[in-house]
């Protein structure tokens, strides 16, 4: 099968404020794609506008919560009347929180969920119509390896990776005939502003270690599979590992696991 292009591409990325978000939307500049990039800090989002529209790169910015359905509907807008239309949504944007289920409060698993996996779900409905119109389309959905392998301390997080996991492996196989491809990343910790965000941490752990990634690493990674036309991606090889492990000898990787809660 054929490389897929990505110049002119016409993209939306979602969390593109920093992180692996900014590195994925400078790295898909600089291919020639054509940009909307959305996140909640639009200071960040009008910095990183700046320095594409000194490239010569076509990039809107449009700030705001994806939990709102006027701010999704806005994107769509944005991409139909300014873009004339969209090839691939790149679902980056999340959030995350640290310490023991049998002490958090019911909101923060539903706040969780409501940014990572609802707000994701209803604007991949959104965009659908538009996407199977779109020229070689695709979804990519940014999980984590967490959402093959849980761990301890991180309970609602993984939660909704493994709903991204399987939400993913199941549109994959509905949009299969159109076709609109729909790549699931796994990625395992990046060194980003990812934990300093985070809406709760309760552990007092040290949660990135000198194995981050980092995030223009991850980004390479990541439009490498896009091109070479891939459903999964898993970083980095420890990662695969574990989720290999996982799946050969559970009972082992429930002991290796267990011990980060203790």
């Amino acid at each position: 099968m054929s490389r897929r292009r990505l110049r002119d591409k016409r993209i939306l990325l979602t969390g593109a404020s920093s992180g692996l978000g900014r590195s994925l939307a400078q790295q898909l500049a600089a291919s020639g794609a054509r940009l909307v990039i959305t996140a909640r800090r639009e200071d960040r989002l009008d910095s990183l506008k700046r320095e594409m529209d000194r490239t010569g790169s076509e990039c809107h910015v449009v700030a705001g919560d994806l939990t709102v359905a006027d701010v999704r509907q806005t994107l769509l807008d944005i991409c139909l009347q300014s873009l004339g239309g969209v090839d691939c949504l790149i679902n980056n944007a999340g959030i995350g929180a640290m310490g023991r289920f049998d002490t958090a409060s019911d909101q923060r698993m539903r706040q969780i969920f409501e940014v990572n996996f609802f707000a994701m779900a209803n604007l991949i409905r959104l965009f659908l119509p538009a996407l199977k119109n779109g020229n070689d389309s695709l979804i990519v959905n940014i999980g984590s390896v967490l959402g093959h392998r849980a761990v301890p301390l991180k309970s609602e997080y993984t939660a909704s990776k493994f709903a991204i996991h399987g939400f993913s492996d199941a549109l994959r196989a509905e949009l299969a005939a159109i076709p609109l491809g729909v790549l699931l990343v796994s990625p395992g910790t990046i060194n980003s502003q990812f934990f300093d965000s985070a809406i709760e941490d309760t552990t007092g752990k040290k949660w990135i270690g000198s194995s981050a990634m980092q995030p223009e690493y991850v980004a390479r990674k990541i439009i490498a599979a896009m091109v070479r036309r891939k459903h999964e991606l898993i970083l980095p090889a420890s990662g695969k590992a574990l989720v290999w492990l996982d799946r050969l000898c559970p009972s082992l990787a429930n002991r290796v696991v267990a011990r980060f809660g203790q």
